[in-house]
């Protein structure tokens, strides 16, 4: 198809589309003349992408060129591919220094493998605004937070497992985090109603 097919088979105007091309984000077409190029179902399938992540994932142009770099020479596993994915999100919060507390809940949870991530600094940071707000944070309440946040993580990554390509699984981490975020928030505060009905209700 040639461009302006493109353009209209993927709903995005071709002005984006060229300014896509020039930033490295979508790879150039076949030359089939001096002017003119023809694209594919792959072209649309990055192009997908790219909109997702731009449009959904509220990423920048830099963090888009990271996660298109790693799909066009992916890491050793799939692991470090989704890692690549997971890294481009925006931060919750704007992070501090990672205090001792949150370093001592990391090694008692068993989750090492996460103590140079830059989450640490944004969960910090989350944890001073809870309490700084008043609301009590025992390490009993932290600890059964992560365990339910764990079993989230499993349905994550087992949707991202049965992804049918790399571009696939990183559109399910990114926008799927950014998009899913939402629903998790809407399903805990119904369970607290049905929590409270059982717990506190006459």
């Amino acid at each position: 198809m040639r461009i302006s097919e493109l353009a209209e088979a993927s709903g995005v105007s071709l002005p984006t589309l060229k300014y896509y091309l020039r930033e490295g984000l979508l790879m150039p077409g076949a030359a089939t003349a001096r002017t003119r190029a023809e694209y594919d179902g792959t072209h649309l399938e990055r192009l997908r992408l790219v909109r997702a992540l731009v449009e959904s994932g509220g990423l920048g142009i830099a963090a888009v060129r990271a996660v298109i770099a790693a799909l066009d020479d992916p890491p050793a596993s799939p692991h470090e591919l989704l890692g690549v994915a997971h890294h481009a999100l925006p931060l919750p919060v704007e992070p501090i220094a990672r205090s001792e507390e949150v370093v001592g809940w990391m090694h008692d949870l068993g989750w090492e493998s996460c103590l140079r991530s830059p989450l640490l600094g944004a969960l910090t940071r989350a944890v001073a605004d809870v309490r700084a707000a008043g609301v009590p944070l025992p390490d009993t309440a932290v600890r059964a937070y992560a365990e339910a946040a764990l079993r989230l993580a499993a349905v994550d990554v087992a949707i991202a497992a049965r992804a049918t390509s790399p571009a696939a699984a990183l559109h399910t981490v990114v926008v799927g985090t950014v998009m899913i975020d939402p629903l998790i928030a809407i399903l805990r505060r119904l369970a607290q109603e049905v929590e409270s009905t059982r717990v506190l209700g006459a």
